[in-house]
């Protein structure tokens, strides 16, 4: 089947609640308007049940088809980002460094146009839970939501996830089982030596020289330790010291991410990290700590559950726009932790020639969001069906 008649009728009406959504992007959990506004139309849908604080500030909303039967989620995610934004439109964002540079916006609208399509047909058997979740940039709200116990509060089977992708073509789909997304890690480096006077480097411990070090050697982890074809990335992404032209600080800080789609090489790079910073400080006479902090999981893909997914944007867009086996991306998703919970998959959606994900001058391409509430609407209902 093609985009549904019904969902291309409802196409103006979902792009305008896009399009007041990214007016008024909210950070991380304290995503009050988004929430409500999810909410107020959950309920002005007729959805059976609307709970909100679920995860601190996430919305749960309970379909209830035409017979009993089994639960499955649908997520999409609210937050935005701390970006200026760029773009022009005349829907830009109205607060001052805040942006919708993800394309949350486009996520929760193009939920709540399956909900209201859903609430109206209840072409199903069983239950259909639309999951609006916070914080996903950074602030782990999948897993808050998963730890308030929302899987079992709604008896959710199964669960599936969506995010567009600039750069893939409006109206088609990727997908693949097992990784398609990375772990991201972070870390802290805080080299610590004798600062002085920069004329006699020979009687300090210099922590930029000692820093650089750390920077390079750490690059060896992927050239030299990783199998070459695996998928790891060691990025130093901050490096701070000084404060004159003629003064030798006495201190460093470094900081970076790590991205992996194998758990025995996110343990590798970890334990990399550390004997890295060891060495180079006992051969420097320095003192270097390392925070290790470990963020998202790697986002697995079930392999019936893909299986189905692919099936679902097949019908909609036909099987030469689905690529059922797309490359794994090293960004992180804290889907991963629904995905830890309960079998499902996640499947990215063409944005077109957009700017990227996470820039100043991006928006959600609102001709994608018939494609993405149709493809929603299918999957509830093949996976539902008596």
């Amino acid at each position: 089947m093609p985009i549904l008649n019904r969902v291309a009728d409802m196409q103006d009406e979902i792009a305008v609640w896009r399009r007041q959504l990214h007016r008024e992007p909210e950070l991380l959990f304290a995503v009050e308007k988004t929430a409500a506004f999810v909410a107020e139309k959950l309920k002005a849908f007729g959805v059976d049940e609307v709970a909100t604080g679920i995860g601190r500030t996430g919305v749960v909303g309970l379909i209830r088809g035409r017979g009993e039967g089994r639960t499955i989620g649908l997520r999409a995610d609210m937050d935005a980002l701390p970006i200026e934004e760029t773009s022009g439109k005349p829907w830009a964002s109205t607060v001052k460094g805040r942006m919708h540079a993800c394309g949350h916006d486009g996520h929760t609208a193009m939920l709540l146009g399956a909900a209201k399509y859903l609430a109206e047909t209840r072409n199903f058997t069983g239950n259909v839970a639309v999951i609006f979740q916070p914080a996903e940039e950074g602030g782990g709200g999948g897993n808050e939501m998963v730890k308030d116990g929302m899987m079992e509060r709604f008896g959710i089977a199964e669960v599936y996830g969506m995010h567009n992708l600039p750069g893939m073509p409006v109206g088609s789909f990727g997908t693949r089982s097992g990784a398609i997304m990375a772990a991201t890690d972070e870390f802290t480096i805080a080299v610590r030596g004798r600062g002085g006077h920069a004329a006699m480097p020979q009687t300090t411990i210099d922590p930029v020289v000692i820093g650089a070090q750390v920077v390079t050697t750490l690059q060896t982890i992927v050239s030299r330790v990783a199998d070459p074809v695996s998928a790891l990335v060691v990025s130093v992404t901050k490096f701070n010291a000084g404060f004159a032209h003629n003064v030798i600080p006495g201190e460093a800080a470094l900081a970076g991410t790590v991205r992996t789609l194998d758990p025995a090489m996110r343990d590798e790079a970890e334990a990399r990290i550390r004997q890295i910073c060891a060495g180079i400080a006992t051969a420097n006479g320095a003192e270097i700590t390392v925070a290790y902090h470990r963020n998202y999981p790697v986002t697995v893909n079930h392999p019936e559950e893909t299986a189905h997914a692919v099936a679902a944007a097949r019908e909609i867009a036909g099987e030469a726009a689905v690529q059922a086996a797309i490359d794994p991306t090293m960004g992180g998703e804290d889907f991963s932790y629904m995905l830890l919970s309960r079998p499902g998959a996640f499947v990215f959606l063409g944005n077109g020639d957009t700017a990227g994900l996470h820039h100043p001058a991006y928006d959600f391409n609102d001709e994608a969001i018939p494609h993405g509430v149709s493809y929603w609407v299918r999957l509830a209902e093949s996976r539902l069906s008596a």
